[in-house]
């Protein structure tokens, strides 16, 4: 459907999801949107593809995605209407030394129940968070400069944030299950640990894991994309791939255009144009540390020692909350871990669909130091084997992606940097820069849309959202949002 000739009202730069969130709010408000992707297909991060052997369906990127069920934007374009997504009685799992594993359930009595002495703390943290989960998701899935709607919640998720974002972080519990459990959560931000950051991400995460659950979308992460385009296209909108663009000036006419790009591509895309002080403020934003991925192909089931593991999809390996801390903060002083922190995805435990009859795939990432070239497959072999022995004779095939290919797949991801820009407190406030309307440019009709802006890192669509509908209110005088669902012709 690429109409070359055709006028175009809105450009869409980059086809990840908040690309394709932006395109879909703008085709939806009737606007003529035509979308540039530099790869083969859309999704950027949210993609799923045969990376070890046929017939293995490996997420390229993102693997579970917890945001998915809680982002407001996938709430009102009907998401799990349009996708089959799993939620699993687990939500996520982590084990320890001994064969110990705490198991964070679906259910938030269930978890406690399991977590003993420790049960009673853990419900005193997260039963709050989950009475004023609006509250939550504001905070979290905002991060504007304004007053919150729900202020009890904010000072209830506040308080707890600076608890396990600090000294005090071991305080509420006596073992060493429940603050292990917790920790797994915290180091999906790549920080420094206990820091605050981590800590409010974490507490959000753990949250959405006892309200709507965990997701795991059924075919892997490009169910989501390919319902993203097919609805942009069902209402006009055209995607461009194999397209790189490397100026602005290379763009056709067009009112609107959407950059899902960091703000480093944004200073080599607008070149000179942007005003002095705005682009100081582009180059000082500041970019995370890495990951190293490694894929695998399984002969069968992960064997994890504690077989309540075995029906987790997610598990976070790295032993206890102490072993953690030393791992990231490793990477943080720009070293590799000894013993190093690794998120692990297991989907074809719960979808059948992604691997051969009997067959398993397994998605894993390991933190390491920015622009790190280093392959990750023997130290994630190596930790993930500690917890479940007998997993090497498990593998059929790997691939793997260091830090530095991670960036040349998705240049959104400087030096491996899968949040497209340092997630610090202050980072997530001014993502890129501290403004009441982040996403707009000082150049005319361009708008940042990427996770380097609010609400930051995640299969969301937020960023792309909001930056659509401040395009359309400043370019269009357009105040209504315009309708997403799945039965609605926008």
């Amino acid at each position: 459907m690429e109409q070359h000739g055709a006028d175009i009202d809105a450009i869409v730069v980059g086809s990840g999801p908040n690309g394709l969130a932006a395109a879909v709010t703008l085709a939806r408000a009737g606007l003529a949107v035509r979308v540039y992707e530099r790869s083969d297909a859309p999704g950027g991060g949210a993609r799923t593809s045969e990376l070890t052997l046929p017939g293995f369906l490996h997420d390229v990127c993102s693997a579970v995605h917890p945001m998915a069920l809680a982002s407001e934007f996938f709430q009102r374009f009907g998401l799990s209407e349009r996708i089959a997504m799993i939620v699993p009685e687990i939500s996520y799992g982590h084990p320890l030394p001994g064969g110990q594993a705490g198991i964070a359930y679906h259910d938030l009595e269930r978890t406690a129940e399991g977590l003993a002495r420790d049960g009673a703390a853990w419900r005193r943290l997260f039963a709050p968070l989950l009475k004023n989960l609006d509250a939550v998701s504001e905070l979290t899935g905002n991060q504007l400069l304004r007053i919150p709607r729900h202020p009890v919640g904010a000072v209830q998720f506040g308080l707890r944030t600076l608890e396990q974002g600090g000294p005090m972080w071991n305080a509420r519990f006596e073992r060493e299950v429940a603050p292990a459990l917790l920790t797994g959560v915290f180091a999906h931000t790549i920080r420094r640990l206990p820091s605050l950051a981590p800590a409010g991400a974490g507490l959000t995460l753990a949250t959405y894991a006892h309200a709507g659950g965990w997701p795991v979308p059924v075919g892997g992460s490009g169910a989501i994309t390919r319902a993203m385009a097919d609805d942009l296209r069902a209402h006009g909108g055209e995607i461009i791939v194999d397209h790189n663009v490397r100026s602005l000036t290379e763009l056709p006419p067009a009112r609107i255009v959407m950059l899902d790009v960091t703000p480093r591509a944004l200073l080599k895309l607008a070149g000179d144009r942007l005003p002095h002080a705005y682009a100081a403020d582009l180059r000082r934003f500041r970019y995370g540390n890495g990951v190293g991925k490694v894929d695998f192909a399984l002969s069968q089931p992960v064997p994890w020692a504690n077989a309540e593991l075995r029906a987790a999809p997610t598990v976070h390996v790295g032993g206890t909350r102490a072993q953690l801390a030393r791992a990231e903060n490793a990477v943080a002083r720009g070293r590799h871990a000894e013993q190093p922190y690794v998120l692990v995805s297991q989907p074809s435990i719960v979808d059948a669909s992604r691997a051969p009859a009997g067959k398993h795939v397994l998605w894993a990432y390991t933190h390491v130091p920015r622009g790190s070239s280093v392959d990750q497959t023997e130290a994630v072999t190596r930790e993930i084997e500690r917890y479940a022995p007998g997993f090497r004779d498990t593998i059929l095939a790997t691939a793997s992606r260091t830090a530095v290919e991670m960036e040349a797949y998705n240049p959104n991801d400087i030096g491996g940097d899968i949040a497209a820009g340092e997630v610090s407190m202050w980072q997530l406030a001014k993502r890129p820069v501290l403004a009441t309307n982040p996403w707009r440019t000082p150049l005319d009709g361009v708008y940042l849309c990427s996770a380097s802006t609010p609400p930051g890192p995640g299969v969301h669509g937020l960023a792309g959202w909001h930056a659509a509908l401040s395009a359309l209110h400043r370019e269009y005088g357009i105040t209504t949002r315009p309708e997403l669902g799945p039965h609605e012709k926008g």
